[in-house]
């Protein structure tokens, strides 16, 4: 029996495969996914050499089971395995809007379900995912699911009702970087520099300033304040981005990508 079987082979899938593998956790032949897509499934198979199948239920006998596919697809997905998924079976889903009571209606029975949200920075190794189970799942398990979870980036443990917030800001939030680094390199260009040059010095200011976040353990705010000389070129920046709306238009669009999580 394969340790691990996805039902999805996309680019979540493909993050998530890559690091288990490069983590060790697992080998590539203890890995089998299963999509319709022929393309979808050669290339995890080009780039991971794990098992690939057409048919759902043979991924659906592995030891624990990824369901990777598209939120409006999980239904169909698991009416087609819930016959064949076992008592012992570990099952980790991938989909906002889905939560723990829909999923174990469609079951049908009482399954280990460990539900997540991760991101796309899961494809270079810097995923961020919030996860939580329901209560057929043991401290063990829950482990287990964490020690998978966290080979492609870092995972917490976090309440279901949050779940909706961490779409908004993680989930989807890698879009709205994305948005601001263009931005950022728009502004450059139109001061001269190549645009080339422009995307790599706003994505390393981005990566550095984060990173400067998370290792400093300081408050944005002060680390902003650092930057602002009195009279300075960066706080006259601050001011009109303040002007503007900066803040509350990054509020005001987590707040709708929030909304919308809540209504899948």
């Amino acid at each position: 029996m394969m340790k691990l079987g996805f039902i999805g082979t996309g680019n979540m899938a493909g993050a998530i495969m890559g690091g288990i593998i490069k983590k060790q956790i697992f080998r590539p032949e203890e890995i089998i996914g299963a999509d319709i897509s022929e393309a979808g499934r050669e290339k995890v198979k080009a780039a991971y050499g794990i098992e690939v199948t057409e048919d759902n239920r043979k991924a659906a006998e592995s030891e624990a089971l990824i369901l990777s596919v598209k939120p409006q697809y999980y239904a169909d997905a698991i009416a087609e395995i819930r016959d064949c998924i076992r008592d012992d079976q570990l099952i980790i889903t991938i989909a906002p809007g889905k939560m723990l009571a829909w999923l174990e209606e469609q079951f049908g029975r009482p399954v280990k379900i460990v539900r997540t949200m991760p991101n796309t920075p899961a494809l270079v190794g810097e995923g961020m995912t919030a996860a939580c189970v329901n209560r057929y799942v043991t401290e063990e398990e829950k482990a287990y699911a964490l020690r998978i979870l966290s080979s492609f980036g870092k995972v917490e443990l976090v309440s279901e009702h949050l779940i909706d917030a961490v779409v908004a800001v993680s989930g989807s939030a890698p879009a709205y970087v994305f948005v601001f680094i263009e931005a950022m390199a728009d502004a450059a260009v139109a001061e001269g520099m190549p645009r080339t040059q422009a995307y790599e010095f706003a994505a390393q200011a981005v990566y550095g300033s984060a990173k400067m976040v998370m290792e400093t353990g300081k408050h944005p705010g002060e680390l902003k304040d650092m930057v602002c000389s009195p009279g300075g070129t960066t706080i006259e920046a601050v001011r009109v981005l303040e002007e503007k709306g900066f803040r509350s238009a990054v509020i005001e669009a987590m707040r709708a990508c929030a909304d919308v999580s809540r209504g899948l």
